[in-house]
Parts: C-alpha cells; structure tokens; sequence
C-alpha cells in the first residue's frame, strides 16, 4: 500500500486475517501517513498566519486582513502631537509682498454714510499665494562665424557645451522630467501629459526617456565615487537585495547604503556572483549589516551584523503560532539589549561595559539552551535518506547558535546598528516603481533607474533638494557628498 493513501476495506480485511504483526505494519504506515499531513497542514496554516508583523512579507502583502498594531515601545508617558519646544511649520506672511491689492470703504454698513473722505483707521491683511502664469522661455545662442582674410578659414565661436543641438530642452525643463518620472514614479505617459498641461508644447515620452538616460551618463562618475566610499568608509554598510521584472523575466536589485550614500544595481543573479559583478562586498572589510543570507557570509574579510528586526519578527512568529515560549524570552532579552545600547550611545558611550556584556551573554545561552531543550534536532530514521527537515524553531536556534557573534554585534560595537531598516527602506524605492509600472522593459532601463535613483537618495540623504540636485547635474556639476569628497581627497 503506498503510504499516502488510505487502506481498502479489502486491505484491512486482509490484514486482520493475517494477525497482529499485519495489523500493526498496517498502523504503522497510517500513522506516517497521518504525521505527514499534519505537517502539510502546519506549513500551510503558518503560510496563511504570516504577516509583516511576524515575518519578512512586505507590508504591501497584507491586503486587506492587515494585522492590528502590537507595538512593543514602552510608552513615553507625553501627549499626543507636538511637544513643548518643537517649532512648527505654517504658511507666513511676507513683509514685502509682490502685488498688493487694496480695497476701499465707500458707504457705512449700518446707516450707508458716504465714508470717502473719512481717514482709514487701520488695515486688515490677508496673502495669498500663489503661482504666475508659467510659460518656457527660449534662449537663442548664436554663435559668429568669421572667415580670416589671409587664409580663407572660417572660424566659428564655441558653443556652451550643453547646446548641441538646433532646438532642445533646458536643464531645468530636463530635470523637471526626471524629477517626476524617476523620483515620483509617475509613468512616462503621464509625466508627458503633465508637463505639456504646465507648459504648453507638446512633449513625448521619448523625450522623457532621453532625459533619464542623459542623466545617468552625468551622474555616472558620482555613484561610482560613492561605490568606493562604501567600500572604505567605517560606518556600517546596510544591503539587501529585492526581485523586479526585467523584459518579462526575473532580476535582480541589489542596494548597498549608509546613512549618507545609496548605490543600486541590477543584476540577472542574486548571489554571489551578482556581488562580486558589483564590486562592493568583495572589497569591504568594514561592517556589513543583512539579513543572514547565506551569501553574504562568503566574505569572510567582511565583519558581519545581523537584522534583529527580522529576528523579533521571526520570535513572534514562533510565539504566537507555535508557542514557543523561550521566544518570549529572547524577544525581551533582545529589547531590552536595545534599550540599554539606546541609554548608553545618550552618554556618549561607545559599546556596553564588559560585565554588563557578559550578562546579556549569559541570558543569551540560558534562552537558547531553553530553545533547544524544547526542539531536539530530528533523528534520522533508519534507511532515510537526504537532509533531515527541521521545524522553523529549530532552525532559527541553529542559526542562533552559529551567528551569536553576529546577533550581539551590537552591544559591543555601536557602529554596529541593531537591525537593517536602512536598507529595506532604500530597496523599497524598487517596490514602488514596480507597483507603478510593473518592471522594466530592457536592462538599459533598469541600468538608468539604478543610476539615477543611486544620485537622488544620496543627495536627499545630505539634505539637499532634488530638483535642485538635477539641474546641477544637467549642468554638468552633480551634487558630491561632503563624505565623499573628503574621502577622494585623502
């Protein structure tokens, strides 16, 4: 009988004339039978149970049974909305505004007096802001030619170096067209529309295009500065990778940042090979903070952190579907860790006092021990062949075990961050676009999205406005991070 079948009434019928070694042989395979299926059905039951909350699924994932919020901050004990001290933001007044329009008394609103000759006693103000009617402004540059009368040549004055042709857009109306179609996603189609609404000529998607594809040629040499500052920079390095649809298949987008830099590529692979094309990890010895993909660890020269964010998410998981109770523990150990790190970078410390860290360490092994105690390795069975399944606490304990170091890293060293949030906020951007457009119809589109997106989270992370950031590259002058540049000058 194949074990994933139920026994015939012939079969049992059999089986209880044959005695009770045949009747129990019978169970037996049952029994495996039924063990199997309540394995499927756990794993289909915790796919269901997953959320963003207690797993690494996207936000977006939730659709409409989006958890309720279980946040694990300990309240404040303020109210609600701005605190004393913070300054706000409102439209104000200008001393000096550009028209002003007056509005005169004539009659008494009680008894119609004829007031025009009466003095005005004070006056109201009210502004309005607003924009003028905005229109292109052509610049025609004109360029002398003179022919030298000993020789014959004709000589012609040079160009600006970004007039080539007859007719063409500016920097700003350029840097316009990449502000929204790369920055604010709007498709190409509707990024057309709206600049031929603001400004009148009709201008095509092509154009659009051509925009962005000049403006990663610009920016080009920057994020290749930035590629070498996070290579030899001492703050932590965040990664994370993410899949996209490049002409209808996969690929995929790899992030590399710090608070101050943000370089994207895209690659057809996502593992080490993919790594090594972009040059980042290969070459870094400094901090690099994941989410324990085995990949990453191939560079060993490499000092590595983990994401506790992923591990909090993971111990929920566990403690609400699979009640695991130690879970629990490692949950409010790991805050806790949090918090004191949290005090301590407040008194300008840079890691955990020693005895502070062997007592953490401590705690650490006590929970973990606790964990495997209540999830033995599987035993092999005999004649069972192939790698032995282990259930997801177990596997999480094993990778606790092993990456210890790794988990704690930031108790010793608080250049160490305690999770990788930097880097999932940035490898969002690709979300976006791809909600927004689906994906990328040749590489060359995704090459060009890379690039510009690598310059424009760069600038906004030096507090620098994009726009502004875009016409600078437009005129040949991109914005350079002052990191970067003290970097170069070493």
């Amino acid at each position: 009988m194949k074990p994933s079948l139920l026994p015939t009434r012939e079969e049992v019928h059999a089986a209880y004339h044959e005695g009770e070694e045949s009747v129990l042989r019978l169970f037996d395979v049952l029994a495996k039978t039924v063990r199997d299926l309540e394995g499927q059905n756990q794993v289909l039951k915790d796919q269901l149970a997953k959320n963003s909350r207690n797993s690494s699924k996207p936000p977006a994932s939730d659709g409409l049974n989006k958890p309720a919020p279980k946040s694990r901050r300990v309240k404040s004990g303020k109210p609600s909305g701005g605190q004393p001290g913070h300054q706000g933001c409102r439209l104000a007044p200008v001393d000096k505004p550009d028209h002003i329009e007056v509005y005169t008394v004539v009659h008494c609103a009680q008894c119609q007096a004829d007031l025009t000759e009466v003095s005005v006693s004070r006056v109201e103000k009210r502004q309005v802001f607003d924009l003028p009617v905005v229109r292109l402004e052509v610049t025609e540059h004109r360029s002398e030619v003179k022919t030298c009368p000993h020789c014959g040549q004709a000589n012609a004055a040079v160009f600006p170096r970004d007039v080539t042709q007859p007719t063409q857009y500016g920097p700003r109306l350029r840097a316009q067209m990449v502000y929204f179609n790369v920055y604010h996603f709007i498709p190409l189609a509707r990024t057309a529309e709206i600049l031929s609404e603001l400004y009148q000529p009709p201008i095509s998607d092509g154009t659009i295009y051509a925009a962005s594809v000049a403006m990663a040629a610009e920016v080009a040499p920057v994020n290749e500065q930035v590629k070498t500052y996070l290579i030899e920079t001492a703050e932590a390095v965040h990664v994370d990778e993410s899949g996209a649809r490049v002409n209808g298949k996969l690929a995929w987008f790899h992030s590399a940042s710090t608070s101050q830099a943000t370089y994207y590529a895209i690659q057809p692979k996502r593992g080490s090979e993919a790594m090594d094309a972009i040059g980042i990890l290969k070459e870094r010895h400094g901090w690099v903070i994941h989410d324990a993909w085995k990949p990453y660890f191939t560079y060993e020269q490499a000092k590595h952190g983990l994401c506790n964010a992923h591990l909090v998410r993971e111990l929920v998981f566990l403690l609400e579907r699979r009640d695991q109770q130690w879970a629990a523990s490692l949950l409010d150990l790991l805050l806790e860790m949090k918090r004191q790190v949290e005090r301590a970078t407040e008194l300008r410390q840079t890691a955990l006092p020693r005895p502070q860290q062997t007592v953490f360490e401590q705690r650490y092994d006590f929970v973990i021990a606790w964990g495997e105690t209540d999830n033995p390795p599987p035993v092999r069975e005999p004649n069972q062949r192939g790698r032995l399944k282990q259930s997801p606490a177990r596997n999480l304990l094993d990778r606790l075990i092993t990456h210890k170091d790794k988990v704690l890293a930031f108790i010793y060293d608080f250049n160490v961050p305690f999770d990788n949030n930097l880097a999932e906020r940035d490898i969002r951007m690709v979300k976006v676009q791809q909600k927004v457009s689906g994906g990328f119809r040749s590489s060359e589109g995704a090459n060009v999205f890379c690039q510009v997106r690598s310059y424009i989270s760069t600038a906004r992370k030096n507090g620098q406005r994009v726009l502004d950031a875009l016409i600078q590259a437009f005129q040949s002058k991109p914005y350079i991070t002052p990191a970067i540049m003290a970097l170069a000058a070493e």
